[in-house]
């Protein structure tokens, strides 16, 4: 019989405990339900900092927005009480602070992508955009948010 890991368990099978849930630096929730979507704020990281094509390199960026995830996947287990109420990853937006000649944005939110596949299996697979910025919060290198589809509650 295959035992089914919960993404609780596929994190601890990769070695990964969620940070702390950061939080809002103004006047904002880190997330909103509406029905069985929850819309997450953007989360940047602390780690990384500067653009890429400049200060930091595609795998520094991969790195940043594995991070990212990681704050948004804190939020989401805050939010619902366990990740098993993941239904499905819908959408991602990712912002790239990058150099006007740096086309490789796709490439560098791939951290994410990867993350939630590996963590949710199909489930994680998704729709997204990924996007080059002038400029980010703080000088952050990243910023994601996303969309996900969780399991209606009892009296939903």
């Amino acid at each position: 019989m295959q035992v089914i890991q919960t993404p609780e368990d596929k994190l601890e099978t990769l070695g990964i405990v969620l940070p702390e849930v950061r939080r809002a630096v103004g006047n904002y929730v880190g997330c909103v339900r509406v029905g069985n979507l929850l819309f997450t704020a953007g989360q940047g990281v602390d780690q990384y900092h500067g653009k890429l094509g400049r200060d930091l390199s595609l795998e520094d960026g991969y790195a940043a927005s594995r991070q990212s995830m990681l704050n948004l996947l804190a939020v989401v287990q805050n939010e619902l009480g366990s990740l098993n109420k993941v239904k499905r990853i819908v959408k991602l937006l990712g912002f790239v602070n990058c150099t006007e000649d740096f086309i490789d944005q796709p490439k560098v939110i791939n951290g994410a992508s990867d993350l939630l596949v590996d963590v949710f299996g199909e489930k994680g697979k998704h729709a997204r955009s990924a996007v080059g910025m002038a400029q980010l919060p703080g000088g952050t290198a990243i910023e994601i948010e996303m969309i996900v589809e969780v399991e209606e509650e009892k009296g939903d």
